[in-house]
């Protein structure tokens, strides 16, 4: 989320906001949780655990595990992540994370999990003992077998071995995703990726040996010399590996990454140059994935058509998520919550020394995070319901806040739906709102749109490092 010029002041009405916002950049920030991450302070006091649990409905929780390594750091990565660690940290970390397993299912007491995500960072850094140990730990201690719920499971082209992929292959693990930005080697070396096209095709060879059900591959467009013809072709090498899934991610520069910091103090090009090139590269590929016969699920994802939908009942503006390992957010009605948050590698390992050295009551409480009042939980449920393929059903909004109307506790949806503004950008049917192709196209200035004030001026003043 953009902070505004320090002369500049939000409009103070939506239908401002909302024209403000259709001119200018689509490509405010990627919204894939509510409240943003730079939204949490720490809590004062901190809560337990089993209390901040006690009460919510557990019966189709989401669990994630973070794993805070990789091989290399992007230029483009604003993840908290650390780069080629020692040994005795990892083995350090996965001490903490067995230990931190034990109190969180002592704090859950019951539960029963509907999907589950090993991300970071790269899962697959720690080798096929690591990973194995890691998945062991959750399954045992959770008493959850990764097999027989939707896992999805992030690797990289340097790490997607037979070794390291051993533990996803005993488990038929559902997804494996990885990124490969661009099958065009000086385009990926342009974010700081040191990779190979033929280690990229290995990676993919050992992937499908694994059995995995999905395999998706994550691209980007508006890399540094990047063309409509380089992007089409380097769509079309990944079209040759016949993906499940395809996802599409715009460029940011970020403040504290490898290329934020190249780009410190001067402007590489113009913004509105740029975002004019991304917008055009985001359409080609969209509609060249569209003929090659995968659906749009959101701006960013595309799934092949045949490819049926997971049967899972969870549902991210719905139900909770459980995080685990350092860098990990959970997600309950009323509290968000993470340990701190760092890209630096200075202020990332600081945090990561601090949490390996945890006290098992240290792990019982909550320290950071952010709670959320009935008005932001209101927003959260509309934002990401709308942002997803299948939109905000207003009836059930209606059922979930005892009668509420969405369209009256969030003005600016109205806005947006609003016709006589022609915007465009959401279809209304009776009970539903959904993004238009026009909406979709700007889904990354929608969702701060849509974000409260309150939570604009956290992420505006949060300390960064």
């Amino acid at each position: 989320m953009r902070a505004p010029d320090t002369n500049d002041s939000l409009p103070e009405t939506p239908l401002e906001r909302a024209d403000a916002m259709l001119r200018g950049t689509p490509y405010e920030s990627y919204v894939y949780g509510y409240p943003h991450k730079l939204a949490y302070r720490p809590l004062a006091p901190a809560q337990s655990l089993q209390e901040v649990w006690k009460h919510e409905k557990k019966d189709a929780l989401f669990l994630y595990a973070h794993v805070p390594f990789c091989e290399q750091r992007c230029g483009f990565c604003n993840l908290f992540t650390l780069a080629r660690p020692k040994e005795e940290m990892i083995s350090r970390y996965l001490d903490t994370f067995t230990r931190q397993v034990s109190v969180m299912r002592g704090a859950l007491e019951t539960m029963r999990f509907e999907r589950a995500a090993i991300g970071g960072g790269t899962p697959t850094y720690l080798g096929g003992d690591g990973l194995e140990r890691l998945m062991h730990t959750m399954e045992e201690g959770f008493q959850t077998d990764l097999s027989r719920i939707p896992t999805s499971v992030e690797v990289s082209p340097m790490t997607a071995t037979d070794e390291g992929l051993a533990p996803l292959r005993r488990r038929t693990i559902d997804r494996v995703s990885m990124g490969v930005q661009s099958f065009i080697d000086e385009e990926a070396k342009s974010v700081q990726r040191t990779q190979a096209q033929p280690e990229v095709r290995r990676a993919i060879e050992a992937i499908r040996r694994s059995g995995t059900r999905t395999l998706n591959l994550d691209l980007m467009y508006g890399l540094p010399g990047q063309s409509d013809a380089s992007f089409e072709l380097s769509l079309r090498l990944a079209l040759e590996h016949a993906p499940e899934e395809i996802y599409l991610y715009p460029l940011y520069v970020r403040p504290f990454t490898g290329i934020g910091k190249l780009a410190k103090g001067e402007r590489e090009r113009d913004r509105k140059a740029w975002d004019e090139d991304r917008l055009r590269l985001y359409r080609l590929g969209r509609d060249l994935l569209l003929s090659e016969g995968y659906a749009q699920i959101s701006m960013r994802m595309f799934r092949k058509a045949s490819v049926g939908c997971s049967t899972s009942e969870y549902r991210c503006e719905r139900d909770g998520m459980v995080g685990l390992g350092c860098g990990a957010r959970s997600y309950t009605e009323h509290l968000h919550y993470a340990t701190a948050y760092a890209t630096e590698t200075l202020g990332v390992r600081d945090i990561l020394t601090r949490w390996i050295a945890s006290t098992d009551e240290d792990l019982s409480v909550v320290t950071w995070g952010i709670a959320l009042d009935l008005h932001e939980q209101k927003r959260r449920y509309a934002l990401l319901a709308l942002l997803s393929d299948e939109g905000l059903s207003l009836h059930e909004y209606t059922l979930r806040f005892d009668g509420s109307d969405a369209l009256f506790d969030i003005p600016e949806l109205l806005v947006l739906t609003d016709a006589s503004l022609r915007l465009g950008v959401i279809f209304r049917t009776e009970n539903t709102l959904q993004l238009t192709r026009e909406g979709l196209e700007r889904a990354d200035a929608i969702g701060p749109f849509l974000s409260s004030t309150a939570v604009h001026e956290a992420v505006r003043t949060a300390p960064r490092r």
